[in-house]
């Protein structure tokens, strides 16, 4: 793997896909039951936008760098903003957190994270990030083996975050299909988000029909384009695909991914879409 997410770190990728996390964690914080959240790519939890990857690419700057001075953001991406502000306590944007991170601040004291990445250097430095937490546990591990070998989770209740790489291009699809099913056999009634690039629709068809004729009673689309849907050259937006939903995140999402399109659009054909893909 040759893929690093401090060269993107804080895109309007990082931004969409935080946002429907904490709103994800919130629901399921809502009942007092502790819950366990399993990321299956973790990274190394914090990056800082000041540094050379980050430099390199910019992509920040169309992402956290829009919304993060904002005065009045809107209400749906307050509770983000108030996350990413949180690991920047001077006022001034240098650091972004990833996922891990976020997940900690959201989480109570009951709950218990398992973080897995596969790279040595990015687990050691996630390890060192949260080595005061006695709540999280950092592996370095394959996160799709680690869903047949570390779930159910003692808690019951829970989330995981899938959010490969998609270094294998359009043959990740499979490894989260098969993956999917078989976490759904240790663990139904966990909640399973599932990020994805889109650079073409045409290409998301297959994933989404199979998933939705899979085990799963129910599933939820959320989905953003930053630019039109017609160059499978780029990436033109991201999506997250959610099974299990927690209960009234679709109206979460309904308010939130307006306000995400309004301000991480880069072409006047941006657009967002929310949809059912089973259940309801």
């Amino acid at each position: 793997m040759n893929y690093r997410h401090a060269f993107h770190a804080g895109n309007f990728a990082d931004v969409f896909k935080h946002a429907i996390l904490l709103a994800l964690l919130d629901g399921l914080t809502a009942k007092d039951k502790p819950l366990c959240y399993l990321d299956t790519h973790a990274g190394r939890g914090r990056y800082a936008l000041d540094e050379i990857e980050a430099g390199k690419t910019g992509e920040w700057r169309d992402g956290i760098g829009r919304l993060f001075d904002d005065p009045d953001p809107p209400p749906s991406l307050r509770r983000y903003l108030d996350a990413i502000r949180r690991c920047n306590p001077h006022g001034t944007l240098r650091i972004y957190p990833g996922s891990p991170l976020l997940a900690a601040q959201a989480l109570r004291a009951s709950d218990r994270l398992i973080l897995c990445e596969t790279q040595a250097d990015e687990a050691a430095a996630l390890r060192a990030l949260l080595r005061e937490d006695p709540r999280a546990h950092v592996h370095q591990r394959d996160g799709y083996a680690a869903l047949s070998a570390l779930l159910p989770p003692p808690e019951k209740r829970g989330l995981v975050l899938v959010d490969p790489p998609f270094e294998a291009q359009e043959g990740e699809f499979a490894s989260i299909e098969t993956a999917l099913a078989q976490a759904h056999a240790r663990w139904p009634n966990g909640v399973y988000a599932v990020w994805y690039p889109i650079k073409s629709h045409r290409t998301l068809a297959p994933f989404h029909r199979r998933v939705a004729a899979g085990p799963f009673e129910k599933v939820l689309v959320a989905e953003l384009l930053v630019q039109p849907d017609d160059s499978p050259l780029r990436l033109n937006g991201c999506g997250m695909l959610i099974a299990n939903p927690p209960w009234k995140i679709d109206a979460t999402l309904a308010a939130m991914l307006p306000a995400l399109r309004g301000l991480l659009a880069q072409s006047p054909a941006a657009s967002q879409r929310l949809r059912w893909l089973r259940g309801e």
